[in-house]
């Protein structure tokens, strides 16, 4: 029997989607959850929306900043960025003092006091040189009509469950005082899609115009953000003044509506957010290779490799996505973590683990494709073949995994472009975190 059939039997007694899932399914169904957030929040109940879908309160731009300096904090999944950026009188940017470091709460629990005293200390290089703070804050917060930020969950298996529910920037800016600086005018809190969103709106060469923007990120977790023109019902209520266009951001990763394999039930519990962020853990690289690797494990056990490479994949502690992509673009090296397990075997053990592999980027390429195209689809925009979508990719795991992004191009260009005429346009800026952290914070 040939090895595809194998893994493909394999996969769907495990309840993994072989040769799925549907795009156009997860698109319909992405699309309701997220006018359900838009309309009510999110609650806990079966029908209730899993996307939070966050108003920001902001829009791009139409000028950049001139003559002014700002300081950017960008707070990734694992690493903790500040710099300062410098607008000159074209609007040309500049960046210096850059530093980095982990960011807290990786290593261990952190209390309120504990979380903010480190984000400030990472600070000091930057201490006064500028009277604004753009803070790009990659987890789930509330944006307020001010700028700033209420944190509403941590993922990436960031530790500090004192901090949910804190307002950021006012917190910040006291950890800063207390450390000898002069109180901030103002914090303006991001998240990374939202500041990928600013940088593509603000990246526009000579002739080109776009009919609105949407920014991804697949790094180590995943969301989207994008530029929501309708009425948005939750906020409509509650404020006497609500801007006509917004950036919204959609929280996508916690999107649930979704089956799940055996292995992602299985990884999922040994995780600090067990039954949330669902989307998030199948397709962001934080999670691709642990899960890949129960998968590799399961199979093992069920006799689809040969003795000593079963043995061995058994007594794997786990395999990251960096190791997952060595294996995929040199299999046959023999310095690699999976390399060096599928030459004990033979032909068919390495043409099994590359497919069971494959299948997991396969269905992120197909999941975050959807996203995208929800994301097109919700903005109105992208009707016209001359004024696309902007859509500003992000993240490690979208550019370097192996085979994903031609992949989500070609689903997107189905989806969108042949099945429903709209028209899209993948790009990438330098720095583009840094560069719309600083546009947001200078334009609130």
């Amino acid at each position: 029997m040939s090895v595809y059939k194998n893994v493909s039997a394999f996969l769907g007694r495990n309840g993994f989607p072989v040769g799925g899932p549907d795009i156009n399914s997860v698109i319909d169904g992405l699309l309701y959850d997220m006018q359900l957030g838009l309309d009510a929040g999110t609650g806990e109940g079966p029908m209730d929306a899993r996307q939070p879908m966050i108003p920001t309160w902001g829009m791009p731009p139409k000028e950049p900043p001139k003559n002014t300096s700002v300081i950017v904090i960008d707070a990734g999944g694992t690493n903790f960025r500040s710099c300062l950026v410098t607008f000159d009188e074209e609007g040309k940017a500049s960046i210096s003092n850059l530093e980095k470091c982990s960011m807290p709460g990786i290593e261990r629990e952190l209390t309120k006091k504990e979380f903010f005293e480190a984000i400030a200390k990472n600070l000091d290089h930057l201490k006064n040189m500028s009277d604004r703070i753009g803070f790009c804050f990659s987890y789930a917060m509330e944006i307020l009509p001010d700028g700033d930020g209420r944190v509403i969950s941590f993922s990436k298996e960031i530790k500090a469950k004192e901090v949910i529910g804190s307002v950021v920037g006012q917190c910040l800016s006291d950890a800063l005082v207390d450390r000898g600086w002069n109180r901030p005018e103002r914090v303006v809190l991001l998240n990374d899609t939202t500041a990928a969103l600013q940088a593509g709106a603000a990246s526009a060469a000579d002739g080109v115009k776009y009919s609105s923007y949407v920014g991804l990120i697949l790094g180590t977790g995943m969301n989207a953000a994008y530029i929501e023109s309708n009425r948005i019902e939750k906020i409509a209520a509650a404020s006497s003044v609500v801007p006509p266009a917004q950036i919204v951001v959609c929280e996508s990763g916690m999107f649930d509506k979704l089956p799940r394999s055996v292995f992602d039930l299985a990884y999922d519990q040994t995780t600090n957010t067990p039954g949330r962020y669902v989307m998030e853990k199948m397709c962001s690289g934080a999670y691709l290779g642990p899960v890949g690797t129960l998968a590799l494990k399961a199979a093992a056990s069920e006799g689809l490799f040969s003795d000593p490479v079963a043995a061995a994949l058994v007594a794997l502690p786990k395999a990251e996505l960096y190791d997952m992509d060595r294996f995929f673009y040199a299999p046959y090296r023999k310095d690699t973590v999976l390399g060096a397990i599928a030459d004990e075997g033979t032909e068919d053990d390495y043409d099994t683990m590359y497919a069971i592999l494959d299948a997991f980027v396969e269905r992120s390429a197909r999941l975050t494709a959807s996203i995208i195209a929800a994301c097109v689809i919700k903005s109105g925009a992208g009707t016209s073949p001359s004024k696309p979508v902007c859509v500003l990719c992000n993240g490690t795991t979208f550019y370097k995994t192996h085979n994903l992004q031609q992949r989500l191009r070609g689903y997107l260009n189905t989806v969108l472009t042949e099945q429903r005429h709209l028209y899209f346009e993948i790009v990438s800026v330098e720095n583009d975190i840094t560069l719309g952290t600083a546009i947001a914070a200078l334009s609130h």
